[in-house]
Order: C-alpha cells, then sequence, then structure tokens
C-alpha cells in the first residue's frame, strides 16, 4: 500500500478508511480544503516553515503525550489520514500564496510514520519546485531500514526523533507500550545517521525527576554518532501538561525559567551546545497565507464528518476554502447545513459554534 494511489474518497472529500482501537478512520481528499483544521492538513505560522499532517495516528500511548495519541487515547473520536496528492497540491498552493520556499515539516498528532504513503508525499512535496527541504518527525516505532531508503531515494532532508530514553525497560513504561523496542530504534536512527543523506536531529522532551540522566545518555550519543550533518544535533523539549493531554504522576510541569536554567546546566555539564538560533535552523519569518475568516464571522458550514476529538464534527466552511472544527452541536450530522460564529481564528486553525 505504502507509495501507491488511493482511491476517490467521494462528493464531500471524505471516505470511512476503517476502525481501529474502536474508532473509525476516515481518508479526506479532494475537494476538501485542507486549511483550518489542527489535527490534518496545512499549518502556516509565519514563517519559512509549513507544518504538514498527513495522519492523526500513533502505535503507542505515552504517559506524557500532549495530544492523547495512541491506542489509549480518552478523547479521540475519529482518525484522519490524507491523500498524498491533494495534500501536496495545498502545500505548493500555500508557499505560492506566501511567495517564498518553505521548509515542509510533516508532523502532526499522531506519528507521521504511520503515514502509509510517507515516501510518496515526500517525492511528491519535492517535485512541487517551492519546498525546499523535507523533515518528518517520529518516535521510530515503526522505523525500518528498509522505509529509510525508500524515503532517502524519495528526498527526505531530516528525520527528527523524539527519544526520551535508551534504557529498554523504562522505554516502554514512558511509552505505555509493551512492544517499544528502542533498541531497535537506536540501530535505525545510527544508521540514518552513519550511512545515509539524510539528517538526524534528536529532539527528547525533559521529564523533571523521571528522565534527567537519560537526557544527558541522549545528547551524548546523538553527537557521537553523527546527528546534526546539516541542521543542530539536539534539541530538548520542554515537558508541557495540555487540558486534554496525559499527565505523569509525579511529573510535574516546569516553568520557561527554570527549563532554560536547567538546560543552560546541562550544556555546561555536558560541553554539548542545545540551544539554537532561527537562523541556525534556516528559519525566518516569512508572509502568511491571506486569513480566510475572522473570530466573530458569522458563516455556514457544512458537516462533513465527525470529529477528531469527542463532541466535535469535521465541517467545511461554505464559500471559504477551508474547514473548521464545529463544537457544541450534538444533534449534527453529515451532510448537515449549519448556521454558525466563528470563535477562533489563531494561524487559520478554526473553531466555530452554532449561531
Amino acid at each position: 500500500m505504502a507509495g501507491g494511489g488511493v482511491e476517490a474518497v467521494g462528493e464531500l472529500g471524505v471516505r470511512v478508511w476503517g476502525r481501529v482501537w474502536g474508532r473509525g478512520v476516515y481518508l479526506l481528499g479532494e475537494p476538501l480544503p485542507l486549511m483550518g483544521h489542527i489535527a490534518f492538513g496545512v499549518i502556516d505560522r509565519g514563517t519559512n516553515v509549513l507544518q504538514v499532517r498527513p495522519t492523526t495516528l500513533c502505535p503507542l500511548s505515552c504517559v506524557f503525550c500532549s495530544v492523547d495519541a495512541g491506542p489509549r487515547s480518552r478523547w479521540r473520536r475519529s482518525e484522519y489520514l490524507v491523500e498524498p496528492g491533494w495534500l501536496a497540491s495545498w502545500v505548493e498552493a500555500a508557499a505560492r500564496e506566501k511567495g517564498v520556499a518553505v521548509e515542509a515539516l510533516i508532523d502532526g498528532v499522531g506519528d507521521p510514520f504511520t503515514y502509509p504513503w510517507l515516501p510518496r508525499l515526500v517525492r511528491l512535496l519535492k517535485e512541487t519546485g517551492v519546498v525546499s527541504s523535507v523533515a518528518a518527525e517520529t518516535h521510530g516505532e515503526t522505523l525500518t531500514v528498509e522505509l529509510v531508503r525508500r524515503l532517502e531515494e524519495a528526498g527526505l532532508d531530516r528525520v527528527n526523533l523524539s527519544i526520551e530514553t535508551l534504557d529498554p525497560e523504562k522505554a516502554r513504561r514512558l511509552a505505555a507500550t509493551p512492544w517499544y523496542d528502542v533498541e531497535r530504534v537506536r540501530r535505525v536512527a545510527e544508521f540514518i545517521a552513519r550511512e545515509t543523506s539524510i539528517d538526524l536531529h534528536v529532539t527528547p522532551v525533559w521529564l523533571p525527576g523521571v528522565n534527567d540522566e537519560d537526557v544527558v545518555e541522549i545528547v551524548e550519543w546523538a553527537y557521537r554518532i553523527g546527528a546534526g550533518k546539516r541542521w543542530p544535533p539536539v534539541t530538548v523539549q520542554k515537558y508541557i501538561a495540555h487540558r486534554r493531554g496525559r499527565r505523569p504522576p509525579g511529573v510535574r510541569e516546569p516553568g520557561w525559567d527554570e527549563f532554560w536554567r536547567w538546560l543552560r546546566e546541562l550544556e555546561r555539564r555536558t560541553g554539548r551546545r542545545l540551544t539554537w538560533s532561527m537562523e541556525e535552523w534556516g528559519m525566518r519569518r516569512a508572509p502568511r497565507v491571506r486569513q480566510r475568516l475572522r473570530r466573530g464571522e458569522r458563516v455556514k458550514v457544512q458537516v462533513v464528518a465527525p470529529g477528531w476529538l469527542r463532541g466535535e464534527w469535521l465541517v467545511r466552511v461554505l464559500g471559504v476554502d477551508r474547514v473548521a472544527t464545529l463544537v457544541s452541536a450534538p444533534w449534527a450530522r453529515p451532510g448537515m447545513l449549519v448556521p454558525a460564529r466563528v470563535t477562533g481564528d489563531k494561524d487559520e486553525i478554526y473553531i466555530v459554534k452554532p449561531a
């Protein structure tokens, strides 16, 4: 299936793909717009990097997951996959509207390496002529040498690997997944760094009191294996407790001042650099795609599928080439037209309520 085409998705741009973990999986494609939602499509945050989100699926149930992904999710209602050609066309259109060459950062509220057409998507993005580099984030559970070779051939430039410990038992506990094999992930990561043209960027999440010494080991490991061919080798992420995310027992969220103090001490202790400027990442401010809707605006929406989270519906905004999340409408059904008001519009991620 990976790398091949996909079936047509119907007049609303949505088709039932299957079920996983008791949730419906929906394939999204033409003519459904691919901007306006947090969980899929294209997100522009005003730089030369576009977030590209092809899947919401994740095989892990990490105890610190900020988006409640994986088999043990409490909040998710649906999972989404996006047709690769349609997604690449939206990235190209957004980059051309911005007027800059962009990095396509394949990330998401799941693990991008669960996406069955990842090599095809990478190749299509590179063929647009407006994508200067393609990076993809992962926890590594589905990483294989074969997949890495196919991604290298397709033109992938960088893998951002989130790995919180190199200890197998602790890794399984943090992933809340008994089959997670961090030693295999480590071997494939070393293959990427040492034997391919793909860069490796290692991004552990610091969980205070849980993996302090593990992060030290990961930093040394990343530098030792040759991560950071073109981009920085390591960035430590701050644990953030989101309202609908998971909170490990006994782990508190550090403040930003505390986090930066800890990071500076880690740099001193290891002698390794861990903080980087936007310029060193090749990032810069860039014009945004024109915002189509504003908070308070009245619109009419068409319900196209169950929403990503419980209590939500996925809707298309009529007359505007955008999707949105409809809340506070338990009576809604696919195909229904609903007068609504925009209540959220940050970064063109739209929330609407019945008007």
